[in-house]
């Protein structure tokens, strides 16, 4: 095996810490430019671009500040004491200055919008809180997930222009409770040493509960949304058909979390054929008039 120098993989380090196969949950700020059709406005998609890239500065700050605060009972985790801060393998001032930098790299491309610049600063502030406190207090840390969610659907639409539609953002804030719910299923199936505290407070059956309402409500509103008088001006009846697609795929899903997956969304998605599948199939519907 070679040995990389040094330098390349300090660097390697410190993209692992940024946890870049996390920015896929930034993609919910494409939603309301996908869903308005405006795809062919180029200053728009640009303005989307500036604020997923911001999103991504964000996250990966607050991803940093939590694996510094929580860097010595990660190091105790059969798991994420490989993590690059609990092992060792990047220092904990070169991990704060790295957070410093997105932090500056983030207001920047959110510089001329005030509105933008509102919200990351409120999801910066609720991700701080839930890795030092919230996240131990049962339903309030799944809230807290699914505010964040919220917050990057809000951006790409209400911050850059887009009237937001109501039963779009029902639809997202339902999506964003059930797949919380899912990940706290995902890792009660763990290991009781590697188990989060607040698990203590989520019973199988009460998981299972949230798990069901939160999927009820997502495909109730979502097809609810399909059949709007405005979904059907922009989209026709394709987002209508696209409503059995999304069914399987969350279904699929609540599978895949019951087998013991699930824990880490934006991983555990793209891993899974069956819901790439579901996934592209959907694009295919919903972007047939282009294609």
């Amino acid at each position: 095996m070679l040995s990389l120098p040094p330098f390349l993989l300090a660097l390697i380090r410190l993209i692992q810490l940024m946890r870049p196969h996390q920015w896929l949950k930034n993609a919910f700020v494409f939603a309301g430019l996908v869903f308005s059709q405006s795809l062919h406005d180029g200053p728009l998609v640009l303005r989307v671009f500036y604020t997923f890239a911001a999103f991504c500065c964000f996250s990966s700050m607050v991803y940093i500040l939590n694996d510094w605060y929580d860097r010595d009972s990660d190091a105790l985790h059969p798991t994420k004491r490989n993590r690059p801060l609990a092992s060792g393998a990047v220092s904990a001032p070169a991990a704060l200055i790295l957070a410093g930098l997105l932090l500056v790299a983030g207001v920047l491309l959110a510089a001329n919008n005030a509105i933008l610049l509102g919200l990351l600063g409120a999801y910066a502030l609720i991700n701080v809180a839930y890795s030092w406190r919230l996240k131990q207090v049962p339903v309030v840390d799944v809230s807290i997930i699914a505010a964040g969610f919220m917050l990057r659907l809000l951006a790409g639409t209400l911050a850059v222009g887009i009237p937001p539609s109501r039963w779009l953002l029902l639809t997202g804030i339902f999506l964003t409770l059930f797949l919380g719910f899912c990940k706290r299923k995902a890792e009660s199936f763990q290991d009781e040493a590697s188990q989060r505290a607040v698990l203590a407070h989520y019973p199988a059956a009460l998981l299972d509960t949230f798990i069901a309402v939160t999927m009820t409500a997502t495909l109730t509103t979502y097809s609810l949304f399909a059949t709007t008088p405005e979904a059907q001006l922009q989209h026709g009846e394709r987002l209508l058909y696209t409503v059995p697609v999304v069914i399987f795929g969350m279904l699929r899903y609540t599978y895949q979390v019951h087998s013991g997956r699930g824990e880490d969304v934006a991983r555990d998605l793209v891993r899974d054929p069956w819901i790439l599948a579901a996934g592209a199939l959907w694009l295919a519907i919903f972007l047939g008039h282009w294609l």
